[in-house]
């Protein structure tokens, strides 16, 4: 496996390298499965929003968001290329493995930035550009560059940068925010410690390797149980809120509900988890069913949206 740092990056003639990279090394560079989970939250932040927005107007929106997720990752490969290259789970990524130049992914990230966020303000407006460029100022600057490498409370901070998507939806429907897309961010920014500390316990050696001061490393395995069970009960009580405030129905509340006990019993399972355990059973478990949970949570929230419409679109073909 050939490792390119920034230095390679310029090549021997100043500059002129490039590589062979693959459109599909480009995708990569994009983080798929990450942008999935933004493009489905950011979706139904625009769905549940109050008010309506053209269709057209609304594919724009959800690809402009898209577009900006990816770019954030590309800048997020680009910034932790060195990092990548010695850690099992990326060592594959398309800059590690030398497919792709730094150079390649920093201008590619860039371009894609820039371009989302122009598009969307000129497109929809400029209150959901504008958050859409914190957004992924946050998850560069602030969480890649600062706050991963420096303190355990990086996750926790950082992944407000993943929670902001749903919020931007609902600003391109409404030009703002309110206190139901506060609730919807709230969801994802608590769930997120819980999901990722379940990554962090059984990838804690790569972690180690690299000098990243993830909370296992840095305060042993026991704290970060107990952390994991009080954010699993943050978030399942927040994903409850939005019958609270009237944005679903009881249906989707009770939904929430069984959603959120299993995410709580699950996190649970993990702090009973004896410490130095090889295996993590739990710890893979709880964080497999925690991208369900997410991905279910919304699913729910879009079902509750839909439903609610359909005694008035039935009324209007009869």
């Amino acid at each position: 496996m050939t490792v390119i740092d920034n230095h390679d990056a310029l090549g021997t003639d100043g500059g002129t390298r490039l590589s062979e990279a693959s459109a599909r090394d480009f995708f990569e560079l994009l983080k798929p499965r990450v942008m999935s989970l933004v493009v489905f939250t950011a979706f139904a932040g625009l769905m549940l929003a109050p008010g309506e927005i053209n269709p057209v107007l609304g594919v724009i929106s959800v690809l402009c968001i898209a577009v900006g997720a990816g770019a954030s990752g590309a800048l997020n490969m680009w910034y932790d290329a060195d990092i990548d290259a010695v850690m099992t789970r990326t060592a594959r990524r398309p800059i590690p493995a030398g497919r792709i130049l730094p150079k390649e992914a920093l201008a590619f990230g860039l371009t894609l930035s820039v371009f989302s966020v122009v598009i969307l303000g000129l497109a929809v407006n400029w209150f959901a550009a504008g958050l859409l460029a914190f957004t992924i100022f946050f998850y560069v600057v602030v969480y890649t560059m600062w706050l991963k490498r420096s303190t355990p409370q990086n996750i926790v901070i950082g992944g407000a940068s993943g929670a902001f998507p749903p919020m931007i939806g609902w600003a391109c429907v409404t030009g703002g925010v309110s206190l139901d897309s506060i609730l919807l961010f709230m969801i994802i920014f608590l769930w997120t410690p819980a999901h990722f500390w379940a990554l962090a316990l059984f990838k804690m050696r790569d972690y180690g390797a690299v000098g990243v001061p993830m909370m296992p490393n840095v305060a042993g395995e026991a704290s970060t149980k107990n952390q994991i069970v009080v954010y699993a009960v943050l978030t399942a009580v927040t994903a409850v809120a939005p019958m609270l405030t009237g944005l679903v129905g009881l249906g989707y509340g009770v939904f929430a509900a069984v959603l959120g006990a299993i995410f709580i019993i699950c996190s649970i399972a993990v702090r009973r988890m004896p410490d130095g355990d090889e295996k993590m059973v739990s710890a893979k478990k709880m964080f497999a069913y925690s991208v369900f949970y997410l991905f279910a949570i919304f699913s729910a929230l879009l079902a509750d949206r839909l439903f609610e419409g359909l005694p008035g679109l039935v009324g209007g073909v009869l």
